[in-house]
């Protein structure tokens, strides 16, 4: 195995505008470490407290789902995770990805699809409404509140995209910008 290219990759970090990323098994405690991090950068870059809330809380939902999926879905592989944090034209882009079942992406592709689609407005009532909606008992997840949160907090429409890897698997990306 040859030695990796560290220079390219550093450039096409520069490149891409990219502040963080990270590419290995998820687990708590790595996330809290990268998510003080990422705090330290962002208190350093001067970003006003609400837009650094905002960017800090986009990547512990991300990371969290990810964690959470692969404890329940006991999928391997489903705990690698790709966080990757960039900077560009007074934006940051928040993304991760990682492998799921393609019938699991495909609901979340069409998921975040529907919330594209909404306004301000009917973001805010559809948050409303799932803040009322019962907790199904057992519940290992949340109330179901984060990804509305997200959409709510961008600044544009949040991507995801689900590429086939195989033996119904997929891997699985959203990206939001704040």
């Amino acid at each position: 195995m040859s030695s990796p290219d560290l220079y390219g990759l550093r450039e096409r970090f520069e490149k891409d505008n990219i502040l963080l990323c990270f590419n290995g098994p998820i687990s708590r405690s790595l996330i809290e470490e990268i998510g003080n991090a990422l705090k330290n950068y962002l208190k350093s870059e001067q970003l006003s407290p609400a837009s650094a809330l905002d960017v800090f809380a986009a990547y512990i939902e991300l990371t969290q789902n990810i964690r959470h999926y692969a404890t329940s879905s006991q999928l391997p592989g489903a705990d690698t995770a790709t966080v990757i944090v960039s900077h560009y034209d007074g934006c940051y882009r928040v993304a991760a990805g990682n492998i799921v079942r393609v019938t699991d992406g495909e609901a979340l592709v069409e998921r975040v699809a529907a919330l594209a689609k909404m306004d301000k407005v009917a973001l805010k009532a559809a948050y409303k409404a799932q803040l009322r909606q019962p907790r199904e008992e057992g519940a290992v997840t949340g109330a179901g509140l984060g990804l509305i949160d997200m959409a709510r907090k961008s600044s544009k429409p949040m991507e995801a995209s689900l590429k086939d890897i195989g033996e119904e698997t997929a891997y699985f990306s959203l990206s939001i910008q704040i």
